[in-house]
């Protein structure tokens, strides 16, 4: 059935909305929360002022948890699929395709191999989509003339590349990922692969022993003017721009070895000085807008990290499906693709799949009205980068779009571009406030897509069947951390800024649509409760002070039935999702340990920023571990090995429950008579679950040689804290 223009469209939206008892069956876990709520208030203690306000401490962190659970099931009760129909796009715009500019950013080559890096630039350039409107751009805010080597070595083998993976229809298009996962299809002709593996094996070798050497030779700096530039660097931090076109599209004689054109390649590392701040990916990905607007100018731009690869060939083509579909595509700003891993442990060790936050909240968030711009893997049109606001007249000519040319040869353009990434450029002007991305926030992306839609165009989750999409996720328990602390000092600076939902966002977006991104939003101040509940009730527990109903009494069964069923609703949640019972358990844990660390500290932090006590900093997350570290994470063993804040809290809490487990069942033990179990049967099951769930905490402690242990100056001060902590409770 076509649309109101007479066209077929482009893409459909499909309710995937809970089954009748599902939605049932969580209404049930209300009734139960709703006991709970009733049965704290009809039995607030009267006599003792410590059991009287630990109970209203423990109302306020139940009431809490309760709006956190009201809102995260009110973004899953409706969520939606999307499909695409790229047959009838070639149909009808084959000839028409707009230009596609896209954005990799790097910025250490240590934390961020070169080899890794131009693996996922070369699955760009590999695209299924006409390459003389393609561009790639790799942002090195590492200014590392090592990248730019790399880059070079890329530039050369993708002219046997490219034409490889187009005449076997090649995924994923990653050279390491494609030869590294998969054998011989029968499909592809045995010499040729046999070639093209050997020329990326000689490339690769070529790129790591220059990496380890830690400079380029100057054999190799002759081979391309682009080296001189590192001639005139003082630092990371103090440099020149430079700009070197590596491929230039338009050249008739950037062919590959079939003849047919190549791609736009373009290294870029904007100017830095010591007096000018730099705003970090910002201000990374602004330089990139403008520098690309005079040499390609794509009206679409799509951005990733260097560690994610394209893992579907197709994909520009699905997100153009939005874009192009002329009856909805003029309302969409951008597209945003998950995240996916592909170096997650069969169980996920580390909770970072992420796979209920993708499969199941962000269709619900799609229905609510789009979702947020999470920094990598996302389509933008390049109009919404630049403030203008949607106009629900505006019609995108994309016949015109596409015809659209550059003047100027690639030398002259290179010279024009280091005027639009210095430092100076954006003195007295409105880059990152209105236009480009946000400056001033931790995550600049967040708050970009919250301005985006504040400005009235929508956003659109699509998630296909292959995914788009391949990174890395943290292999430390450490590194897993840092990035959750960023990510939720990020979401609450968003909340709590002026440009936030309590300001701006009211009034531009639907209440639905602020709840739905109150998920992430609220995620740091989930801290307190959450280590209201590890604590007080064990330490209470010590004192014999009851903050729960007996085991024999019905009220318990209210708290029993909550709890259950909504753990056992997740785990159902979790399989549905394609994961283990292992992993759901390793993801409660993690749960556990980001809210009372990661999202204390990132708490902390923000208050403090806000105040102008510190300053926002972007964080790099690791890439690459030692040899010893990656065995272990392969063999699922937790890491910690370094000492850290972050492992003193956990290592702290662990202790306190195990102290008080053991102090509670001395307590059942040695007081039968007076029934202390019934009295004391919830906090004695709450503390011995946390000490389930902190088991890798005490063989990190106590039990491991290995160097992933815990250090033995977090072992001395975590036992001294939780020593004291159970001697104050016990005065």
């Amino acid at each position: 059935m076509g649309n109101s223009n007479g066209y077929l469209p482009l893409f459909e939206t499909k309710s995937s909305g809970r089954p009748f008892l599902i939605k049932l069956y969580v209404l049930t876990i209300f009734v139960a929360i709703c006991m709970i709520w009733v049965y704290r208030v009809r039995y607030l203690p009267v006599e003792g002022v410590l059991e009287r306000w630990t109970w209203i401490g423990m109302f306020f962190a139940e009431l809490w948890f309760s709006i956190y659970w009201f809102i995260t099931h009110l973004v899953r009760w409706n969520p939606i699929c999307r499909y695409t129909f790229k047959d009838r796009l070639s149909q009808r715009f084959e000839k028409d395709l707009p230009g596609v500019d896209i954005f990799v950013c790097t910025a250490d080559p240590e934390m961020e191999p070169p080899i890794m890096v131009i693996n996922t630039v070369l699955s760009m350039m590999a695209y299924d989509y006409p390459p003389e409107k393609l561009s790639v751009y790799l942002s090195d805010d590492g200014v590392s003339e090592l990248t730019f080597y790399a880059m070079l070595e890329a530039s050369r083998f993708s002219k046997y590349w490219l034409p490889f993976c187009k005449q076997f229809n090649v995924e994923p298009r990653s050279p390491e990922a494609y030869f590294h996962n998969e054998p011989l299809d029968d499909h592809v002709n045995d010499k040729e692969w046999l070639f093209i593996k050997k020329l990326y094996g000689d490339m690769k070798s070529r790129i790591e022993v220059t990496s380890k050497q830690g400079q380029v030779s100057e054999e190799i700096r002759k081979e391309h003017k682009g080296f001189s530039e590192w001639d005139f660097i003082s630092s990371r931090h103090d440099h020149q721009t430079i700009v070197q076109i590596l491929i230039d599209g338009r050249d008739p004689l950037a062919m590959d070895r079939e003849a047919q054109r190549l791609p736009t390649l373009v290294y870029l590392s904007r100017e830095k000085r010591p007096q000018y701040p730099h705003n970090f990916k910002a201000g990374a990905m602004n330089a990139l807008i403008r520098v690309s607007s005079r040499i390609s100018n794509g009206p679409i731009i799509m951005n990733v990290d260097c560690d994610m690869y394209s893992n579907n060939s197709n994909s520009i083509r699905d997100a153009l499906c939005f874009f192009m579909d002329e009856e909805k595509g003029h309302e969409i700003g951008y597209i945003q693709f998950p995240q996916s891993m592909k170096n997650v442990t069969k169980n996920d060790l580390y909770g970072n799949s992420l796979k209920v936050i993708f499969k199941m909240e962000f269709p619900g968030i799609d229905a609510n009205g789009g979702p947020m711009y999470i920094g990598t893997g996302c389509f933008h049109r390049r109009v919404n980068l630049c403030e203008r606001k949607h106009c629900n007249e505006h019609e995108v000519d994309w016949k015109r779009e596409s015809d659209m040319k550059i003047e100027g040869n690639a030398r002259d353009l290179e010279e024009e571009c280091k005027a639009l990434a210095s430092c100076a450029y954006e003195e007295n002007t409105q880059w990152g406030k209105e236009v480009g991305l946000m400056y001033g926030y931790v995550l600049e992306d967040g708050m970009t897509g919250f301005s985006i839609r504040c400005r009235g165009w929508r956003s659109v989750y699509f998630n296909p069947e292959r995914k788009a999409f391949l990174g890395l996720a943290p292999t430390t328990l450490l590194q897993t951390l840092v990035q959750q602390e960023r990510w939720s000092k990020g979401e609450l600076h968003i909340l709590l800024s002026r440009r936030g939902p309590f300001f701006d966002g009211y009034k531009s977006l639907p209440l639905r649509l602020l709840l739905s991104y109150c998920i992430y939003f609220l995620w740091a101040a989930n801290c307190f409760p959450t280590l209201y509940y590890v604590v007080v009730p064990s330490l209470c527990m010590l004192r014999g002070i009851s903050l729960f109903p007996k085991a024999s009494s019905p009220w318990f069964q209210a708290f029993a039935y909550a709890i259950l069923a909504d753990r056992a609703y997740g785990l159902v949640e979790f399989l549905w999702c394609d994961g283990t019972f292992q992993g759901w358990w390793n993801d409660q844990r993690i749960w556990m340990f980001k809210r009372t660390t990661s999202y204390l500290v990132g708490f902390c932090d923000t208050i403090l920023t806000m105040l102008g006590f510190t300053n926002p900093a972007f964080v790099v997350t690791a890439k690459v571990s030692s040899a010893d570290s990656c065995e272990r994470y392969e063999q699922e063993i937790m890491e910690f090995g370094v000492p850290s804040p972050l492992f003193d809290i956990l290592a702290t809490l662990a202790l306190l429950n195990m102290f008080c487990l053991i102090g509670g069942i001395r307590m059942v033990i040695s007081d039968v008579e007076n029934k202390v179990s019934d009295v004391l049967a919830s906090q004695i099951i709450l503390s011995g679950l946390i000490v389930l769930i902190n088991l890798p905490v005490y063989q990190g402690l106590f039990f491991r040689k290995d160097s992933g242990s815990i250090p033995n100056s977090v072992t001395l001060k975590s036992l001294i804290a939780s020593l004291l902590a159970c001697s104050i409770a016990l005065l």
